[in-house]
């Protein structure tokens, strides 16, 4: 199987996979504090992992794709007061973002994917792909791997819908993942929310800003001690085959901007 990783390849085989029109897969993740019981990496480490897992089940079939290096940091500014996190302003989130996309449109690949790990990340991610579509002419895309999974995810986990935050799904896939990274004597202890949440007070289409502390003592939402490595392994199975269906969907890059 050819390596699908930019990083790893020479120049002239990516110009070769420029010339094939390959799909190129852009992760980006945050580094931010996941509870007392994950490490800081976590949404860097799984848009990485599923960008990789999709790229491998492309290229399986014949199909050309390729995954860049992760972004690594994002927005975050709402977990800062926990400490441990990095975070970018928007304006800077997006020229990082910008100069990626643009060296690699001028390299001639047309067919970009921003695959977003980080929740807060993709309210800007959409903002970001409208302004470099029309900037580029490129049919640029964004998609957050869980939203993607959703139907999928509801079926492997047991204690909430989907992803939430350093929570039941994120660490059964760190457990599947990097198991020595995950501090198993504190999941009892850590779940939330812990304080009330702004969904208990009005309905889904209100939005109001809050930092992490507000909502959770423990910087988790939801219920890490029903993780699992077997969980993670199926969420991060369903998460490569969601994004590896969306690239290969032919609309999405055909239907004119």
């Amino acid at each position: 199987m050819p390596d699908i990783e930019w990083a790893n390849l020479k120049a002239h085989e990516l110009r070769a996979l420029a010339a094939a029109d390959a799909v190129v897969i852009v992760p980006v993740g945050s580094i931010e504090q996941h509870g007392p019981h994950l490490p800081v990496q976590v949404d860097t480490l799984l848009a990485g992992e599923v960008a990789r897992g999709a790229a491998r089940l492309v290229s399986g079939n014949g199909a050309p794709i390729v995954v860049t290096p992760v972004i690594w940091t994002g927005l975050a500014e709402h977990h800062m007061s926990f400490g441990g996190t990095i975070t970018l302003d928007f304006e800077t989130f997006f020229a990082l973002i910008r100069c990626v996309v643009r060296s690699v449109a001028r390299h001639g690949f047309k067919r970009i994917l921003l695959l977003n790990g980080h929740g807060g990340n993709t309210t800007a991610l959409n903002v970001i792909v409208g302004e470099l579509t029309l900037e580029l002419k490129l049919p640029i895309v964004t998609a957050t791997y869980w939203l993607l999974a959703k139907e999928a995810f509801g079926k492997i986990l047991e204690a909430q819908a989907n992803v939430r935050h350093a929570c039941e799904a994120e660490t059964s896939m760190l457990l599947a993942l990097k198991g020595e990274l995950v501090d198993t004597d504190v999941l009892a202890e850590a779940r939330g929310p812990t304080m009330p949440e702004l969904s208990e007070f009005v309905s889904d289409g209100a939005y109001r800003w809050r930092q992490f502390a507000s909502r959770t003592h423990t910087g988790v939402i939801g219920e890490p001690a029903t993780a699992s490595a077997e969980k993670g392994k199926k969420l991060l199975a369903a998460a490569a085959e969601s994004v590896a269906d969306l690239v290969t969907t032919r609309e999405l890059w055909s239907l004119p901007i």
